[in-house]
C-alpha cells in the first residue's frame, strides 16, 4: 500500500442502494482525469464490478511483485473475486468470515499496483468482520475517508446511519454522503405509454401514438424535456437532512437513470458518448467535491509538515 496515493473506502450498511455502481462510476472518472486509479472489489459474496467494468471472464495472474489487477485500460486496474475462481457465476462462495477475512488481508496486503494516485474498495454491506479487517489492514497506511451511499428512504438511512457511526468508531474520515436513486429522473422520448384496459386489466402499448402526438403538437418537448418521479419514499428530508443531523458533508442526489443502467449493465462509463444525461453531470459534480476535499486535505497536511520543524525550533529556542 505504500504505493498507493489515496484510498477511498465505498460503504453503506445497506444492500441494493446502488453502492458497486457508484464504484465503478467513481473509478472510471477519475481514470478519466488522467489519474492512475485501482479499483478493489471485496464483496466477497456478491462480486458485481467485474460486469460493470466489461471484464468477466478474466483471471487475475501472480508475478514477483504478487496478485496484478486486471486492466480496463493503462491507468484503471480491477481485483475482485471472479478473477481468482472459475466456478459458474451461479456457484455461491459461502464461505465462513476467517476465510473471508484472509482474502481480503491478501488482497489488500499482496495486490502489487505499482504507482497509482487512487485505490476505490467497495466493501460489502454491513458492519462486521470484513469492515473491521478493512479498517485495521488500512489504517497503518492511511485512509483518506469513506463515502456513504444511500437511497432517499428511511428504511435504507436507518441501516446508514450506523455506517456512519462505524466510521467515527473506526477513526476513518467520512468524505460525505450521496443520496443514489434520488427520484426517476428520464427523457420523455424515452418513456414507454401504456393504456390500462379496465374492463379486462390488460395495457396496450399506445408508445407510437404518444409520440407521434406530442411531435405533431409539441416537438421541442421531445428534445428538452425530462419526466421525473420519486420512486421512494423521502418527506423525512432524505440523506441532506439525515447529514445535517450527523454533521457529515452531503455530497449530492444521483437520480435514478435507465441509462446509467444500461451503461453497469454493458460495462461502460456513464461519462461516455452523453447518453447519461440525466446521472452523469449530478455524478461528476460529486467526484469533483470528493478530489477536491482529498487535494485539501493534503495540502493543509504539507503545510503542517512544513510548519513542524518551525514550531520545534522556536520551542528549542
Amino acid at each position: 500500500m505504500a504505493t498507493v496515493k489515496h484510498k477511498i473506502l465505498v460503504c453503506s450498511c445497506k444492500g441494493g442502494v446502488g453502492k458497486s455502481t457508484f464504484s465503478a462510476q467513481l473509478s472510471f472518472a477519475l481514470a478519466g482525469m488522467d489519474h492512475r486509479v485501482g479499483l478493489m472489489d471485496l464483496d466477497i459474496c456478491g462480486p458485481s464490478l467485474p460486469k460493470m467494468l466489461g471484464l468477466e471472464g478474466n483471471r487475475i495472474h501472480q508475478s514477483n511483485y504478487g496478485w496484478s489487477p486486471v486492466y480496463v485500460d493503462n491507468n484503471l486496474g480491477v481485483v475482485s473475486i471472479s478473477f481468482m475462481h472459475s466456478e459458474p457465476d451461479d456457484v455461491p462462495a459461502a464461505w465462513r468470515g476467517p476465510k473471508k477475512n484472509n482474502l481480503i488481508k491478501t488482497f489488500l496486503k499482496q495486490v502489487h499496483w505499482g504507482e497509482i494516485d487512487f485505490l476505490v474498495i467497495d466493501t460489502p454491506p454491513g458492519t462486521s468482520d470484513e469492515h473491521l479487517t478493512i479498517v485495521q489492514s488500512l489504517l497503518g497506511t492511511g485512509i483518506d475517508g469513506a463515502i456513504i451511499v444511500t437511497t432517499p428512504q428511511e428504511v435504507s438511512m436507518a441501516d446508514v446511519r450506523k455506517g456512519v457511526t462505524f466510521c467515527r468508531m473506526s477513526n476513518v474520515p467520512v468524505l460525505g454522503v450521496v443520496e443514489n436513486m434520488s427520484g426517476l429522473s428520464q427523457p420523455l422520448s424515452e418513456f414507454k405509454f401504456m393504456k390500462l384496459m379496465k374492463d379486462t386489466g390488460s395495457s396496450v402499448d399506445v408508445t407510437q401514438d404518444m409520440i407521434s402526438c406530442i411531435r405533431e403538437n409539441a416537438p421541442e418537448l421531445l428534445d428538452d424535456v425530462f419526466a421525473c418521479s420519486q420512486v421512494f419514499e423521502s418527506s423525512g428530508g432524505g440523506a441532506e437532512r439525515m447529514c445535517k443531523e450527523m454533521g457529515v458533508p452531503f455530497l449530492g442526489k444521483v437520480p435514478l437513470d435507465p441509462q446509467l443502467g444500461r451503461a453497469a449493465e454493458r460495462g461502460k462509463s456513464c461519462f461516455e458518448a452523453d447518453k447519461c444525461s440525466v446521472s452523469a453531470p449530478a455524478l461528476k459534480r460529486i467526484i469533483e467535491k470528493v478530489v477536491a476535499s482529498i487535494k485539501m486535505k493534503e495540502d493543509l497536511s504539507g503545510v503542517e509538515q512544513k510548519a513542524s520543524p518551525l514550531i520545534g525550533s522556536a520551542r528549542r529556542q
